[in-house]
C-alpha cells in the first residue's frame, strides 16, 4: 500500500484518543455545544455512540452519520407527540389495538389503507357509520393519530363542541378567526355527528366550517345516523342537503355494523366472573 492510502485509510479511522468518553474534558464543552444548538438526542447519546465508533473503529464520516440520524429520528418522533396532542384526542386509541376479528363488517386492509395520508393531502372526506358500540369513535380517534403520525395537522372534537365554539365565537365577534384556524387544520375529525338535533343557527355555522374545507382539506365524520335521517337532525332540508353534499363527496365510506362491540364484551367478562 502506497504512503498516500496509508494516510487516507489512516485518516477514515476515528482515532482513540479524539472520541471524548465519560469522564473527558472534551464532554461539558460538547454538552454546552449541545445545549446552545439545541440538540437534545445528539446530547444525551453522543458519549455512547462515541465508545462504539471508538471499539469499532468506525470512520469520522460513520460517526457524524450516527449522530446526526439521531438526531433526526429524535426530531420526528417529538413532531410526531406534538401533531398527537395538539389534536386533542379524548383518549389514546391506535388502529394497531383495533380488534378486527370481533368487528367482522370491517376489513383491516381498507382502514389500513386510512393511514395513509394522500386521501387527507386530496381533501377526501370520510365517513363512518354505525350503531352505538361499533368502535366508530376508536377508529376516527386511531385513524386520526396515524395521520398526525404522518406528519400532518389533526384536530378532534364533537359535533356539539364544535357548534357550541362557533356560536360562543359569533357572540364575541370572533367566529371569523376560528373558522379561519379550523379551515388550515389537514383533517377535522368530527365525532358524534347528527346524534343531537341543532337549531338553523347551529346548522348554519357548522355549514361555514364544512364550507371553508370542501375539496381542499379532509374532514372525517363518525355517525349513528344514516344519511336518510339527517332531514331530521338538521331541521332544514335544504341546508340538509348542502351539508350532506360537503361531507359525503367524495367521501369514503365506512359501515362499522349493528353489533355493539363494547355490549358484547361486556358480555363476555360477565360470563367468565359468573363461571
Amino acid at each position: 500500500m502506497s504512503p498516500t492510502r496509508t494516510a487516507e485509510a489512516a485518516a477514515e479511522q476515528v482515532p482513540s484518543a479524539r472520541i471524548p468518553l465519560p469522564g473527558d474534558p472534551e464532554d461539558a464543552l460538547i454538552d454546552e455545544a449541545c445545549r446552545d444548538l439545541r440538540l437534545p438526542a445528539f446530547r444525551e447519546r453522543f458519549v455512547e455512540i462515541a465508545a462504539t465508533a471508538r471499539r469499532e473503529q468506525v470512520s469520522y464520516k460513520q460517526f457524524l452519520l450516527e449522530l446526526l440520524q439521531t438526531e433526526v429520528a429524535d426530531r420526528d418522533l417529538r413532531r410526531q407527540q406534538r401533531l398527537v396532542r395538539a389534536a386533542r384526542f379524548p383518549r389514546p386509541k391506535r388502529l394497531g389495538d383495533f380488534a378486527f376479528e370481533k368487528n367482522p363488517n370491517l376489513l383491516p386492509e381498507i382502514i389500513g389503507d386510512l393511514k395513509i395520508p394522500s386521501w387527507v393531502q386530496e381533501g377526501r372526506p370520510l365517513v363512518l357509520i354505525g350503531d352505538s358500540g361499533t368502535s366508530k369513535s376508536h377508529l376516527l380517534i386511531g385513524i386520526g393519530t396515524a395521520i398526525a403520525q404522518a406528519g400532518l395537522t389533526v384536530r378532534y372534537t364533537t359535533t356539539s363542541a364544535l357548534v357550541n365554539e362557533l356560536a360562543e365565537a359569533d357572540a364575541a365577534r370572533r367566529l371569523s378567526s376560528v373558522i379561519a384556524r379550523y379551515s388550515k387544520v389537514d383533517l377535522l375529525c368530527l365525532d358524534e355527528f347528527a346524534y343531537l338535533n341543532l337549531d338553523k343557527k347551529g346548522a348554519k355555522l357548522l355549514f361555514q366550517i364544512f364550507t371553508e374545507r370542501k375539496e381542499r382539506k379532509a374532514t372525517a365524520v363518525a355517525t349513528n345516523s344514516p344519511f336518510a335521517e339527517w332531514d331530521k337532525i338538521f331541521n332544514e332540508p335544504r341546508l340538509c342537503a348542502a351539508i350532506a353534499d360537503r361531507i359525503t363527496f367524495p367521501c369514503t365510506l365506512i359501515q362499522t355494523g349493528t353489533d355493539s362491540y363494547r355490549f358484547q364484551a361486556t358480555e363476555a367478562e360477565h360470563q367468565v366472573a359468573t363461571r
